[in-house]
């Protein structure tokens, strides 16, 4: 797991070419003129535009994924983002190869994501995004998705 603005996105090019195909997309778009939904990026990437209001940890559930490593950006607002190894947390809903997920329950350390942060989560990384930090805030979150 890495977080890190968006403006030091060139440091983790060298992770690989979708990983820099996804930080590059995200360092070079205005996200306030685009409508949410799937937009299709290089090297087998593709990003998801959503918005939504942030919760309370206790009504979210922690995910991970194997097909697929989580570019999460914060376009706007701010938000917790759960994140742990997922062997310190127990299956409640087994892996689902159509969805891509695994949904499980445990603790996990919560970092605070501002407007123009980044956190790269890998498939041994649980998350669980979208958590308010006291109250309720409007996001606008680009999560890209990049092939194992």
């Amino acid at each position: 797991m890495i977080i890190d603005k968006i403006s030091n996105a060139s440091l983790y090019y060298c992770l690989g070419p979708g990983i820099k195909s996804a930080l590059t997309y995200l360092a070079s778009q205005d996200f306030s003129q685009l409508q949410q939904g799937r937009y299709d990026i290089a090297d087998g990437c593709y990003a998801i535009i959503q918005d939504y209001e942030t919760v309370p940890k206790e009504e979210k559930r922690w995910e991970a994924h194997r097909k697929y490593i989580d570019v999460q950006y914060i376009a706007s607002g701010n938000e917790l983002i759960g994140h742990t190894d997922i062997t310190k947390l127990s299956v409640v809903e087994a892996y689902n190869l159509e969805k891509d997920i695994t949904w499980l329950e445990g603790k996990g350390d919560f970092a605070s994501m501002t407007t123009g942060s980044f956190m790269i989560l890998f498939p041994h990384d649980a998350h669980m995004p979208g958590v308010c930090h006291n109250n309720v805030n409007s996001v606008r979150k680009v999560v890209v998705k990049v092939s194992v």
